[in-house]
């Protein structure tokens, strides 16, 4: 975390960094939510929007009090836990449950967008995203084909 932003989450508002080793344990954490958001950052260097997510995210902690929790994914990490939870682009917001995930904030959004997604999102009947399926198509060289 280097923009300071970002690193007011750690500092200001609490916000632990989690990375692949220990996410699992942030997220079956006892007393906690089972709801939590997990800010994909990106290099801030190159993605200045992350800034922006940084200053919603204590804002939105804060309108779902007690119903959400939030960390960081060290910037380490995000390669290896992208497909995990179906992040695509960077920055991003991702609200799971549990181990699940529910659903992805790329990028900035507006502020009602935020509160009726992760509002939807928080639902108990809110199905969890499918696992990724990868690659649908292979291609294959047969080595026969037009010969010019």
């Amino acid at each position: 975390m280097t923009s300071t932003p970002l690193a007011a989450l750690a500092t200001r508002h609490g916000l632990a960094e989690v990375d692949s080793r220990n996410i699992d344990a942030f997220l079956a954490a006892e007393g906690e939510p089972p709801h939590a958001l997990l800010f994909f950052t990106g290099d801030p260097l190159v993605r200045p929007e992350a800034a922006d997510v940084a200053v919603a995210l204590p804002e939105l902690l804060a309108v779902f009090r007690g119903r959400l929790r939030a960390a960081v994914i060290a910037r380490g990490s995000e390669d290896a836990l992208k497909v995990r939870f179906h992040v695509a682009m960077l920055p991003s917001l991702v609200l799971v449950r549990g181990t699940e995930t529910l659903g992805v904030l790329a990028r900035i959004r507006t502020w009602p967008d935020y509160v009726a997604r992760i509002s939807a999102w928080l639902d108990p009947a809110t199905p969890a995203m499918a696992r990724a399926a990868g690659p649908r198509v292979a291609f294959t060289f047969s080595g026969q084909g037009s010969q010019t």
